[in-house]
């Protein structure tokens, strides 16, 4: 998690001033990269917008990791349900269902912990953001880290979409920052 830019703060609201600041100075910016201490936590947040031209197509993304403090067995995958999802439940394919109709309609939840992963979606502002989301993944994954052969935990929330809008890149970091709270106490 290497970046020249690092914000920190006590609170969430310190820690957007400073964002709110920076996209001041470049409203829409084709890239953008920040580490964020926010308490224990170092997330690293990462706009990436390439518009192409002539013959390619450009992408986008945006992107929270936060590497976890302690390895974990838990583990958890979501996201946005397609068409591929809905063939692949037709044909006996289980994804959980967390008891929360619309957010369950809209997501695919692969976990490990079915009682832990209903936990971590219980507060209806995380749900309602991340169903609103159109091309995502979010879970627990692992990395090598440095030159190590261990492989450590993160939790990464991956987003097709290069999203500069400051109110809803803020909800996002909240959804993602609340879920990285919850998930440390599985890991700690």
């Amino acid at each position: 998690m290497e970046s020249n830019n690092v914000i920190k703060g006590s609170s969430e609201d310190e820690i957007w001033q400073q964002i709110n600041e920076q996209f001041g100075q470049n409203p829409d910016p084709l890239e953008y990269t920040t580490i964020i201490e926010h308490g224990k936590y170092r997330i690293l947040l990462d706009i990436d917008i390439d518009l192409g031209g002539g013959f390619e197509s450009g992408y986008e993304s945006t992107a929270f990791t936060a590497q976890l403090e302690s390895a974990t067995a838990f583990r958890f995958a979501i996201h946005k349900e397609h068409f591929t999802d809905e063939i692949g439940k037709f044909f006996g394919m289980q994804d959980v269902v967390i008891g929360y109709e619309e957010f369950d309609k809209k997501v695919v939840i692969k976990t490990n912990d079915e009682t832990e992963v209903k936990s971590l979606f219980a507060d209806p502002s995380v749900r309602s953001v991340l169903q609103d989301l159109d091309d995502f993944t979010f879970g627990i994954t692992t990395h090598h880290v440095s030159d190590s052969t261990r492989k450590d935990p993160f939790l990464e929330l991956y987003i097709e979409s290069g999203i500069t809008d400051l109110n809803k890149l803020r909800a996002i970091y909240s959804a993602f920052y609340a879920i990285l709270s919850k998930v440390d106490n599985v890991v700690g």
